[in-house]
């Protein structure tokens, strides 16, 4: 389980993140809600010992990622496109990841067919569109068969077939019991997906719950997020 507690994140006299507090649990699809800007990308970043807060836990398994063991077996982590050296294949940035982390080499191709970048494994990372960097991305996460998916945008740049294949990655993740925790600011394209949603605006958390709780009589997720946050609409598709 992902447990985020408190959560403060201060650079200078701004606050990047206010008190945040939210799990993520096993066997379900949570929904990190809200714009660009909002304040996702950052406490991903520091659930991920990326970055540190000022105060408050981010914990997984009931403790900080620094602490894990083997944790390409607990966590696979999208954030940021691929992390691929442009001049790179997509096979070998995926070996080099393996041969770090002590994961077989055969996992290469497992991971490589499940994202659908068999065909183009061996073309050079620089010529790739922005949804096949995400799929390269995806593909890396994955080596590992983690218990934990912690996902920042994982549809930005995927076309419609991209979206669907991935919503449907997901839930079958989920109903495996994995946990699945992803971000975006394209609140309809993951309300099919998720069942629980954390809404944050301005670094602070305004709604949580299930989907259906946090849509509650307004419609849409969409909806919900302006009633909410009483944000001018745009920004948000």
């Amino acid at each position: 389980m992902l447990s985020i507690h408190e959560l403060t994140k201060r650079r200078g006299s701004r606050e990047i993140l206010s008190g945040l507090s939210f799990e993520a649990r096993p066997g379900r699809v949570t929904a990190f809600l809200g714009p660009n800007g909002a304040g996702k990308t950052s406490t991903l970043r520091i659930l991920l010992g990326l970055d540190s807060a000022t105060s408050g836990t981010a914990l997984i398994d009931g403790v900080p990622f620094a602490r894990l063991k083997d944790p390409l077996t607990k966590v696979g982590a999208l954030l940021d496109g691929s992390g691929a050296h442009r001049s790179r294949t997509a096979r070998a940035h995926l070996r080099w990841i393996a041969a770090a982390g002590g994961i077989p080499p055969a996992r290469v191709a497992e991971v490589l067919a499940v994202v659908g970048l068999t065909d183009d494994a061996r073309r050079r990372v620089r010529s790739y569109s922005l949804g096949m960097s995400r799929r390269l991305g995806l593909a890396a996460a994955l080596l590992g068969d983690p218990e934990i998916l912690v996902l920042d945008e994982p549809v930005n740049g995927l076309d419609p077939e991209g979206i669907r294949w991935i919503r449907t990655f997901l839930r079958e993740r989920a109903e495996t019991g994995r946990t699945v925790l992803l971000s975006s600011h394209f609140l309809g394209e993951v309300a099919e997906t998720v069942d629980d949603a954390v809404v944050i605006h301005q670094g602070q958390i305004v709604a949580q719950g299930t989907l259906s709780e946090v849509v509650g009589e307004h419609g849409t997720i969409e909806d919900a997020y302006f009633a909410l946050t009483g944000a001018p609409r745009g920004g948000l598709r």
